[in-house]
């Protein structure tokens, strides 16, 4: 590569290569080519979608941003690679790992998990969800921190009582976990209920917010 000439021709097939790159691994020459390629792609309009991984008390995040805001945040359990196979399905095949597009969102993160950040401010693109689960989406930064709200509560205050179910669903495939609070949705009973990062994160993030706020 010598320059934005060539990422202007084989920008696709280089973003695309280095999708599963670990720079951690690649040595330092490697890793300059990466930042190097990071740098001109974004400069070239050619980088759509960038991500990073964080450590976190719950687990390595896999945080992923378009130009209009994070569009994706992956628990490891969730598989990192197969959400970045969906942004590459949904949003377009030029990725890459790009970590400085997601430094306020790291930034944001790590206040929240060391009890210093109670509400986010950060520009989304919610793309991912549709319908009536981007209603139900939109709903859930109501619930503040530290408080939680049923199912049954979230459904009602969507437009839509007896959409329940509908409610889980779109909590449990709610592209932007933490960020967008869908772990602060519980069961009536007032139990934790299922999470896409898992009942332990879940039971971890609920306790994180309760004794910060208490």
């Amino acid at each position: 590569m010598t320059g934005t000439s060539d990422l202007d021709s084989h920008g696709t097939r280089l973003i695309t290569a280095a999708l599963s790159g670990d720079q951690a691994q690649d040595g330092p020459a490697l890793a300059r080519l990466h930042a190097r390629l990071a740098a001109e792609s974004g400069d070239a309009g050619l980088l759509d979608v960038a991500y990073r991984t964080l450590d976190t008390p719950v687990g390595a995040l896999l945080l992923a941003a378009t130009e209009q805001g994070l569009v994706r945040i992956a628990f490891a359990v969730q598989d990192h690679d197969a959400a970045l196979q969906q942004l590459s399905d949904a949003v377009s095949p030029r990725i890459l790992r790009a970590p400085a597009r997601l430094d306020g969102a790291s930034r944001q993160l790590e206040e929240y998990f060391t009890g210093r950040r109670y509400r986010f401010e950060l520009p989304l693109d919610l793309r991912l969800a549709k319908g009536f689960r981007r209603d139900v989406l939109a709903r859930l930064p109501d619930i503040g921190y530290g408080h939680t709200a049923s199912y049954a509560q979230v459904a009602a205050a969507s437009g839509s009582p007896r959409a329940v179910r509908a409610v889980g669903t779109a909590c449990a495939t709610n592209p932007l976990p933490l960020v967008v609070p869908c772990h602060r949705v519980v069961r009536s009973d007032g139990s934790p209920g299922q999470y896409a990062g898992g009942a332990d994160a879940k039971r971890l993030l609920l306790a994180l917010e309760s004794a910060a706020a208490g």
